[in-house]
């Protein structure tokens, strides 16, 4: 399989099932950052997971022995933000997700509601807290005449022993009672995120390596933007999966190691 035979100006790195799963740094993965560092490459880390603050994933970097500032770091939540500032400031949101979402949410200046009738926008996340009341606002908030929108399509989030069922079983939900389809995801693989991240990393997206363990959200977008993608065979997908799909990584690892050519081992 493909592996990199040159260095690139930046590195953007999935976090959950790529670089970590669970509280542990997956094998090379810490070693193999460190070096690109070492070899004057920009890393940042990007994660579709809106259920921790961006102050959490840099924390738990640093913890797990790779000190991360804060700045390295881009959530689908900030990405929401963004999107929602630059189309309906000041809207009021009724929030299907958890309170770090809900937190970033009022803190931009959204009004967060829990009544239908005063709903300009149903936000759908990752949420373990959904129940059917929840999906009782959004029904009768979209039905009102409120917009729909979504942090992140994932089917599921990879932990130790199996996954989480994520984002895209809450939008399905809401899709399926209302009829209506939700206008924007804005996390992977959108183009919301990847001029986001591209942005913080500074540089061209032909100088720049996208590395993920999912095909429809990291190499997708990667590809997309106009960067290289590189899958890590460490997460949720198999090689099974990868020799069924129509994305083409340009690089299959299985190892983040492998993403250093020989000569900077």
């Amino acid at each position: 399989m493909a592996r990199p035979d040159r260095l690139y100006r930046g590195y953007v790195f999935d976090l959950d099932g790529t670089v970590y799963l669970g509280d542990a740094l997956l094998p090379t993965a810490g070693d193999t950052i460190t070096r690109l560092r070492e070899l004057g490459c920009r890393t940042v880390f990007l994660s579709n997971n809106p259920t921790h603050r961006p102050e959490d994933y840099a924390a738990k970097l640093t913890r797990l022995g790779l000190a991360t500032p804060l700045d390295d770091i881009l959530v689908s939540t900030q990405v929401m933000v963004r999107f929602l500032q630059d189309r309906l400031p000041g809207a009021r949101l009724f929030v299907i997700g958890e309170e770090p979402l809900v937190r970033a949410l009022a803190a931009a200046g959204f009004e967060i509601v829990g009544d239908a009738s005063r709903t300009d926008a149903v936000i759908a996340s990752f949420d373990r807290t959904f129940v059917y009341a929840k999906l009782q606002v959004a029904f009768d908030a979209i039905r009102a005449g409120a917009r729909f929108f979504a942090t992140n399509g994932d089917r599921y989030c990879p932990v130790p022993g199996g996954g989480e069922p994520d984002a895209a079983s809450v939008i399905a939900a809401v899709e399926a009672c209302t009829g209506v389809s939700c206008e924007a995801i804005v996390g992977k693989p959108s183009r919301y995120t990847s001029d986001a991240i591209l942005a913080l990393v500074g540089q061209a997206a032909a100088d720049c390596l996208m590395t993920g363990d999912r095909l429809e959200t990291d190499v997708r977008m990667g590809l997309d933007a106009g960067m290289a993608a590189a899958l890590a065979l460490t997460g949720a997908t198999t090689e099974a999966m990868l020799a069924a799909s129509t994305i083409e990584p340009t690089f299959v690892l299985h190892r983040l190691e492998e993403l250093l050519p020989a000569e900077h081992r």
